[in-house]
């Protein structure tokens, strides 16, 4: 071996040794895939409901109200599907458990609400120990209206079927309706969404028979407010078609 080829066979072997390392960088270990993040499971729903007054005599009025959380779907044994949130009237003839159940996608809530109604024993009670207007006001109730608007509720349109009787087997008698809002908006506004309502009770009656002439409107938006706490139950009380004798 020539002086020549001794001094290349160390250069070919360092130039082979620098290929190996630079290959052996260029390397990288496999990675292990981030593990999947368990998928965040949908609340459970909650419910409440709840009745004031939760004790009365029959022929009165109850005020039921309930919320939910993480609902979809929520009903009323007796009444139906409701809104998730809300405020509603019944006048419960026996003694009812209002039962609420609330679908989400988390699962199902319920929660209920006791009234209990007392049914006075039958009493002969002679016709002469009540006036015409205590008469009126125990067969002529108030119909009550949701907020912002004058439109007849399914509840209310029993109650006026049963005034419209009423009135009718009793031909001389005048009536005054007056609308009542609660306080929130204009005075202005008001006075006008008080007109519809005692407007709508007023057309109500006329299909069932009443007479026109018979009926006397009046809107007292929320001058005149039957409650005067700024809750949603409270609110729910002045928004309505009250029915007085017309002494005129």
């Amino acid at each position: 071996m020539n002086r020549r080829t001794r001094l290349m066979v160390p250069a070919v072997l360092l130039v082979a040794l620098i290929s190996l390392a630079g290959c052996k960088k260029k390397s990288e270990p496999n990675l292990t895939p981030a593990e999947t993040a368990p998928a965040t499971a949908a609340p459970e729903p909650t419910a409440q409901i709840t009745a004031k007054p939760s004790s009365i005599s029959a022929g009165d009025q109850v005020v039921l109200s309930w919320k939910t959380v993480d609902a979809t779907d929520v009903s009323i044994d007796g009444i139906g599907k409701v809104p998730t949130t809300g405020v509603q009237t019944v006048t419960p003839s026996e003694s009812t458990t209002y039962h609420l159940v609330a679908h989400g996608d988390g699962g199902t809530a319920e929660a209920s609400a006791r009234v209990v109604v007392s049914t006075p024993p039958a009493v002969a009670v002679p016709t002469n120990t009540m006036t015409a207007e205590e008469e009126f006001k125990a067969n002529v109730q108030d119909i009550f209206y949701d907020y912002d608007t004058y439109d007849i509720r399914s509840d209310a349109q029993s109650t006026l079927s049963h005034d419209a009787s009423y009135l009718a087997s009793h031909p001389s008698i005048k009536v005054v309706i007056g609308g009542y809002c609660d306080e929130r908006g204009s005075d202005e506004y008001n006075l006008a969404l008080g007109q519809n309502r005692a407007d709508a009770a007023k057309n109500a009656l006329v299909t069932a028979g009443i007479a026109a002439d018979r009926i006397r409107v009046i809107s007292y938006g929320k001058e005149k407010p039957f409650c005067s706490e700024s809750t949603e139950e409270c609110w729910q009380q002045n928004r309505r078609a009250g029915f007085s004798m017309d002494q005129k």
